[in-house]
């Protein structure tokens, strides 16, 4: 067996488990800095073949400072590792480091974390270390500029770390406890709603496309009339945007009004609901 000490060192330095520092440290002859390239090389073939498997289990992070606010999605593939102290450390610096380069993935991944190694190099590492698929799905930066930003987290693991995290900017300079009110409940109901876009126009075409596709499969056999059908699809599209579009959603706090009627009796005057993001872990 290597030297205990030095296995000691390069577990530091690595973060590699006791039977791989081992097991590098004979191979490479007991050289420190052989050994973590070994260990590399291992932990980035054991990653590659870790990442065609599922990973639908993580932690949604928040991050914010006075400029701007972002959210993050860091994914693993069982919630035992999301409750994981290596991984929880790893998801708070990365999402600081998210809210700093505005979600820049590129500039993320490339960058150094506090030991120095990249983004790119700590995945890989801990990947190796804990042995399960881990990845880093989507992420969002809201600005604060002429906006005020409300957050809300669901299932909440520890601090701004959750199973569902949300962020809607509302374009005003009001400062209002009723707009503080209606900002928290609004991010309450997105969480609740799943709403696909602000208004109907906001839409993705293709999920529109698909949509029509499931509703014309739907009436196909129906046995009505080509002109009764193509009314009833048109009936229903509609329905669906309207059910998907935020500001047309049925308030979730008052189910008899929508969204903009709640808006409007706020009485504030250039209110506009700029922009959101969801993040539901496994969705």
């Amino acid at each position: 067996m290597a030297d205990i000490e030095k296995i000691k060192k390069l577990r530091s330095l690595s973060g590699a488990g006791f039977k791989d520092c081992s097991a590098a440290l004979l191979e490479a002859n007991g050289q420190i800095d052989k050994a973590i390239e070994i260990l590399r090389v291992k932990g980035i073939s054991r990653a590659s073949k870790k990442m065609s498997r599922s990973a639908n289990e993580g932690l949604v992070s928040i991050s914010e400072n006075d400029q701007k606010i972002s959210i993050i999605e860091i994914n693993c593939e069982t919630d035992f590792v999301a409750k994981n102290n290596d991984f929880i450390t790893f998801t708070e610096e990365l999402s600081n480091m998210n809210n700093s380069f505005s979600s820049d993935r590129k500039k993320l991944l490339s960058s150094k974390m506090k030991n120095g190694k990249t983004v790119d190099e700590n995945l890989l590492a801990l990947i190796s270390k804990i042995g399960e698929k881990i990845t880093i799905g989507r992420s969002k930066t809201l600005e604060k500029l002429k906006s005020q930003v409300f957050k809300y987290s669901h299932t909440v693991v520890k601090d701004n770390l959750s199973k569902l995290g949300v962020l809607v900017s509302i374009e005003t300079t009001d400062n209002s406890e009723s707009l503080k009110t209606f900002g928290k409940q609004l991010s309450m109901h997105i969480a609740a709603s799943n709403p696909l876009a602000v208004n109907i126009d906001g839409i993705n075409k293709e999920i529109l496309e698909k949509e029509q596709e499931l509703i014309k499969e739907e009436l196909k056999n129906s046995g009505k009339e080509e002109e009764i059908i193509k009314k009833i699809a048109i009936g229903k599209i509609n329905k669906f945007k309207e059910d998907n579009s935020l500001m047309n959603q049925q308030w979730v706090m008052e189910p008899k009004k929508k969204v903009k009627d709640i808006l409007k009796e706020l009485n504030i005057n250039n209110i506009n609901i700029k922009d959101f993001i969801r993040i539901k872990i496994g969705e």
